[in-house]
């Protein structure tokens, strides 16, 4: 099975996707790698939805509502990074905007007068060390691989840190079975109460939401997109009455199912 996902190789998406495919592809962003899957260019695909540090991925939300696709498994896995560079003299620090970011403490107070430069991925940033003796990356500290010194490990700001990771395949996948479940939702309307009225029918129902998001439309100023996640299934009859409520609601909109999955998480 082939599987897509950020590239190119070494990123920490790569390690998400071997528990995935055998066969790894890379795209530059996580909307092509949605859409690759949506145009049935891949099997798979493994975008990151969640950090423990920074919050949600926005490009994968916004992927996720601008295609139809399926979400058929999660994947956690943890994020230890490291300082890599040629030499521990650099002008500039380049790896992806989450990982600058769930490294900005150190970054602060060890390097302050540095550079910082948002590239496509951490293994992209590592490429850039590699070509430049001046840029230092953030990355895993295997993908140093001789060339580059490891100048410092667990540089992220929390040693909790981790990142959540989904996979996607085509809408005739979609499953109903699975602890998780995932809805976006777009009500296409705005009035006092409208959040309240949504997140009623999981409460009434005793289902956890773990997570509530809210996007811009695209449509116009003040008009929003929810992502949703349920600890429930969409084969469970509590689920479907609720999704039946929120349709009701959402009758000038859409709600989007991308299914029901199990939780797993990648060490490797």
């Amino acid at each position: 099975m082939q599987a897509v996902t950020l590239g190119p190789a070494g990123t920490y998406s790569h390690r998400a996707a071997q528990a995935v495919g055998d066969e790894i592809a890379f795209r530059e962003s996580v909307t092509g790698i949605v859409e690759a899957v949506a145009t049935g260019a891949a099997d798979r695909g493994v975008v990151p939805i969640e950090n423990s540090i920074e919050g949600s991925v926005t490009e994968s939300l916004d992927a996720l509502a601008g295609f139809e696709v399926a979400v058929v498994r999660e994947l956690i896995t943890p994020i230890r990074h490291a300082l890599l560079a040629q030499h521990d003299e650099f002008d500039v620090v380049a790896s992806h905007s989450q990982a600058l970011a769930q490294c900005r403490s150190y970054l602060d107070t060890e390097h302050p007068d540095v550079a910082l430069e948002s590239v496509t991925s951490t293994a992209r940033g590592v490429e850039r060390a590699r070509e430049e003796s001046t840029v230092a990356a953030i990355g895993r500290p295997d993908t140093a691989d001789g060339e580059l010194q490891v100048l410092a490990e667990n540089i992220q700001d929390r040693t909790s840190n981790a990142t959540r990771f989904v996979v996607v395949a085509p809408i005739e996948e979609r499953s109903t079975g699975g602890g998780k479940s995932s809805l976006i939702v777009y009500p296409n309307d705005d009035y006092p109460g409208l959040l309240l009225d949504l997140l009623e029918p999981f409460a009434d129902r005793r289902i956890n939401l773990t997570r509530i998001e809210s996007r811009p439309s695209g449509e116009r100023l003040g008009d929003y997109v929810f992502h949703l996640d349920a600890e429930a299934g969409l084969y469970e009859e509590r689920t479907q009455e609720a999704i039946a409520v929120i349709e009701e609601i959402a009758a000038k909109g859409w709600v989007r199912r991308l299914g029901s999955y199990d939780v797993e998480h990648v060490v490797g």
